[in-house]
């Protein structure tokens, strides 16, 4: 899920979310006394994700996952760390301007996501004989996308900018439009409000020091400078003392 949680280049866990976890789990640290605490880093889908949290298997959840109210039957979750919205990236040589306009074709999105329900949703409503293709992973998406299997690839508005701009300029265009809101957060075990604490403390720390410029520059800068949105979003997840 670049730029938020990947596999970076040696071998270990990278990207913006990461970093984030990162200063929780020291915050962590310091409240049990145990600075040099453990880390076992398991990678997952978003379902699965959530299932090591709810079952007792994981206890963060550090990448990009949206905060629902129905996930949070199952899973509480830290304060907002990102907002973003879901869109669909088509390629250049599409005639399509408007998600209406993909009424009747294909659209690829990553199953067992937000974007993928909202999507489900609005085709059901508004895109009469429109296709969604569940894929397991971005890349197969974007394959599928590129040699025409697909019409358009749904999936969160950032993620897509970061596709389209960095891994192949020129191939692929943004609708402006957007498919849903996306507030992302850490998931944790539900009724564990003093771990909560220490990652809500470690989040605030983080916003008002000024660290999250560090962190969204060395993740998000190429993109540009954050949103306004983004900015309140920080802000407003400040929690005072």
């Amino acid at each position: 899920a670049q730029p938020f949680s990947f596999v970076g280049p040696d071998k270990a866990p990278a990207g913006y979310s990461i970093d984030l976890c990162k200063r929780v789990i020291a915050r962590i640290g310091e409240a049990v006394g145990n600075p040099g605490l453990k880390v076992n880093w398991v990678a997952g889908s978003v379902a699965e994700r959530l299932q090591m949290v709810q079952s007792g298997k994981a206890d963060l959840d550090c990448a990009n996952t949206t905060q629902t109210l129905a996930r949070l039957a199952n899973v509480d979750f830290s304060s907002l760390i990102f907002v973003d919205a879901g869109s669909v990236i088509l390629r250049a040589d599409s005639p399509v301007n408007r998600i209406a306009e993909l009424a009747g074709r294909k659209i690829a999105v990553l199953k067992d996501t937000t974007t993928e329900k909202r999507l489900d949703a609005i085709v059901r409503a508004d895109l009469p004989g429109t296709r969604i293709v569940p894929v397991s992973e971005v890349k197969d998406g974007l394959v599928m996308l590129e040699s025409g299997a697909v019409d358009a690839y749904a999936g969160d508005r950032i993620k897509l900018v970061g596709l389209a701009v960095q891994n192949m300029p020129g191939k692929f265009v943004l609708l402006t439009e957007e498919l849903s809101f996306e507030p992302y957060a850490i998931g944790l075990p539900r009724g564990d409000s003093a771990l909560r604490l220490e990652v809500n403390r470690a989040l605030t720390q983080v916003y008002q020091s000024g660290e999250i410029e560090t962190i969204f520059a060395t993740w998000l800068g190429k993109l540009g400078r954050p949103t306004g949105l983004l900015a309140a979003m920080y802000l407003l997840n400040s929690i005072p003392e």
